[in-house]
């Protein structure tokens, strides 16, 4: 059994490690043409500027940038919510869905713009194709793209290069990343046996003689681009555990894959972008190093029965199964819960209310950290963060300049990061405060003490940290839970893409120096280990507290 999880945790991960590396590369092209004397590159750029129209040629500061970026989420916030309340009276709608409630449309219109993809309602039962396709498959493209478009924005800044302009990148990012990713994974997920109709549920006879109605759907297409764009949206309410959305071992395999394959490749279009492929290299070790530690503890974890199999013979120990598909067995549950959580993506291959305590533990420090490849574009921003608080703290601890490429880091720098980081925290600590200590929480729970806790807990954490899954024995589809975790959302999707576009920005205000023999180095191991532990002791000292409320009691109290 040990050696089989092993395979398979080093095929799904190393596998795709080594597909980030060209992926990256390809990337920097198209993201970055500016700095390549490609000829195709630049008429993608005359093209996307026809398209985009004045506003599209219009070199851009971090502030006109970031306006940029705001007003555009804004309208797709709009346009997502209008079709979403008016479902009823639009076209694709053949099994004639009804309204959905004012609170979960904006929760879902919240989600789904911040390309969280929390979900409080089960697709199938509640939303027409044209919902699921115009409005949120749609903001499965460009909120991803989003992302991109922010991390190329600043990897440019920091390049000492001008931003360029948000509606460009939207497009470079959605036409020549997304969509052509999309697209294979499309049809190799078609292939592996995954539904692609605009026809209505097909009525089907059981072999006991009883009619069952089964909901379909575009549902590949939808797959492909909620796994690449860390969406994690499910066309089906049981998301990736629902056998038409990942009906084989491929396609189980296939869908993690696609879950961290651009957030690494992230890590390295960012080194390109800004000439530094071994600082890339040291981010990129550090992330795996953390993402490596996640899942084996969450593999060892689950390896153990659950209470109710305690105590029979080795031989007879399987693991814990269960809410998990018997087929992948009692690895790929907490290997996909880790990989899910450590970037932004939220979907679930098992069901993460069922984990033994230490094994759900590992998801929400995942979700707590946001640094582990994260969302597409924003983790490697959010990496940016621990980075400069980490060169300021070392560079006053050597008596070296705090310097970040040539940049000089100030308090202003470090007060706009910890701001950030702060913020993170307060989110889901604040949150989670609030709903255990009042009937808004603790009466929508079908669990008590410390798992019930968790459920509070994680379902905060993953709306600060824009991932969408969940510990699903939780009521959560009520006003209270709509409305604040719709509100933490937004807020948790944006400031932490404000901040540092501010930071590059005050950087840029500088003079940039070339590196001496005093400047702190940011391509070898000892910045790894100063990473590494900045990130550790920032993400312990948040919420190590809250975490012995929840998953360390409940593992404590089934020890006794």
């Amino acid at each position: 059994m040990l050696s089989s999880a092993i395979i398979f945790v080093v095929f799904i991960v190393g596998g795709t490690a080594l597909l980030s590396w060209p992926l990256g590369r390809y990337m920097k092209w198209a993201m970055d043409p500016a700095a390549s004397a490609s000829r195709s590159a630049d008429r993608f750029t005359h093209m996307f500027q026809t398209i985009g129209g004045g506003v599209a040629r219009q070199s851009q500061d971090w502030k006109r940038y970031l306006t940029a970026m705001l007003v555009f989420n804004a309208i797709m916030f709009v346009v997502s919510f209008a079709i979403l309340a008016l479902q009823q009276y639009l076209p694709l709608n053949p099994d004639g869905k009804e309204a959905i409630e004012g609170s979960l449309i904006f929760n879902t219109a919240a989600s789904f713009t911040s390309n969280t993809n929390l979900q409080h309602y089960s697709g199938e039962v509640s939303l027409s194709y044209l919902s699921q396709l115009g409005a949120l498959m749609w903001l499965q493209f460009v909120s991803a793209a989003t992302g991109i478009a922010a991390l190329a924005a600043l990897a440019r800044g920091l390049a000492g290069r001008e931003m360029g302009n948000f509606f460009v990148d939207l497009q470079r990012a959605s036409f020549l990343v997304l969509l052509p990713l999309a697209f294979v994974f499309a049809c190799v997920l078609v292939i592996g046996g995954l539904p692609m109709t605009f026809d209505g549920a097909v009525v089907a006879t059981t072999l006991e003689g009883i009619q069952q109605t089964i909901a379909r759907g575009p549902v590949a297409a939808f797959v492909a681009i909620k796994q690449l764009g860390t969406n994690g949206g499910g066309f089906f309410g049981p998301n990736s555990t629902h056998p038409l959305e990942n009906p084989t071992f491929w396609t189980n395999a296939i869908e993690m894959i696609a879950i961290i394959l651009i957030p690494m490749a992230c890590v390295w279009m960012f080194g390109r972008i800004v000439g530094r492929t071994r600082h890339a290299a040291i981010v990129f070790t550090v992330m795996l190093t953390l993402l490596l530690v996640k899942i084996t503890g969450a593999v060892w974890f689950e390896a153990a029965p659950t209470q109710a199999f305690a105590g029979l013979p080795i031989e007879q120990e399987v693991g814990n199964l269960e809410g998990k598909e018997l087929r992948f067995g009692a690895t790929g549950g907490p290997l996909w819960s880790v990989l899910t959580t450590s970037t932004s993506n939220g979907s679930v291959g098992a069901m993460h209310d069922s984990l033994n305590p230490m094994t759900g533990l590992m998801p929400m420090i995942g979700m707590w950290l946001n640094a582990t490849f994260g969302g597409v574009g924003v983790g490697m921003i959010n990496m940016f963060l621990y980075i400069i608080v980490g060169v300021f703290i070392a560079g006053m601890m050597v008596g070296r300049t705090p310097e970040y490429l040539g940049w000089r880091v100030e308090a202003r720098e470090v007060k706009f990061a910890i701001l950030a980081l702060v913020a993170h925290g307060l989110f889901i600590l604040g949150g989670t405060a609030i709903f255990a200590a009042t009937p808004w929480g603790f009466e929508t729970l079908n669990n008590t003490g410390p798992h019930g806790f968790s459920e509070i807990l994680y379902e905060f954490s993953s709306a600060s940290a824009n991932n969408g899954s969940g510990f699903e024995g939780l009521g959560d589809n009520t006003a209270p839970w709509n409305i604040a975790t719709g509100i933490i959302m937004l807020l948790a999707r944006f400031i932490p893409i404000i901040l540092p576009l501010a930071i590059v920005g005050s950087l840029m205000a500088k003079r940039r120096n070339a590196e001496s023999v005093g400047t702190l180095g940011v391509e070898d191991g000892t910045f790894g280990g100063m990473l590494l532990a900045t990130i550790l002791v920032v993400g312990a000292l948040t919420f190590f507290p809250a975490a012995t409320l929840g998953p360390i009691a409940e593992h404590l109290m089934y020890m006794n």
